[in-house]
């Protein structure tokens, strides 16, 4: 059964997911991704999103703000062994809900170009590429960037 916890950055099983998610991006990134690790930290971050299936922890997200209008999602994460569950759906889903709740009009994100099921993953729920922001600007070899308009 998944379940889903709204938390924040102090939540121990959202810093075990992270350390998997740490160790994920670099198999896939290798040196690349220690210079993507200082734009990842997980202090202060009082949105979190933790998905448990059956009672153990499974995949996270978080956002914190982006502008006035918008929040950035970080973090997301499911563990290898419980892909293609709907995990990563329901977290998003769930993000996307409390920014809503916050106020904000719009998430913003940036991911990978080794991450394919990450970019399926926001096309389905509506994410649209756009131009690369903030430190992002001038990766677009590695970095995508994508936003939508919530509703």
């Amino acid at each position: 059964m998944l379940t889903l916890k709204r938390t924040d950055s102090n939540d121990k099983d959202f810093h075990w997911l992270v350390e998997q998610l740490n160790k994920d991006l670099l198999d896939r990134y290798g040196e690349l991704q220690v210079f993507y690790n200082q734009f990842n930290q997980i202090d202060n971050i009082p949105n979190v999103v933790i998905a448990y299936l059956d009672g153990e922890p499974a995949g996270c997200g978080c956002f914190k703000k982006f502008d006035e209008q918008a929040a950035e999602v970080k973090r997301m994460f499911a563990r290898e062994d419980a892909r293609g569950r709907g995990i990563g759906r329901a977290v998003l889903t769930e993000l996307e809900k409390w920014a809503a709740e916050l106020g904000y009009t719009a998430m913003v994100l940036e991911h990978g170009n080794k991450q394919p099921e990450a970019s399926k993953l926001y096309q389905r729920q509506g994410y649209t590429v756009i131009p690369n922001y903030g430190q992002y600007i001038g990766m677009e070899e590695t970095s995508i960037c994508m936003r939508k308009i919530l509703r």
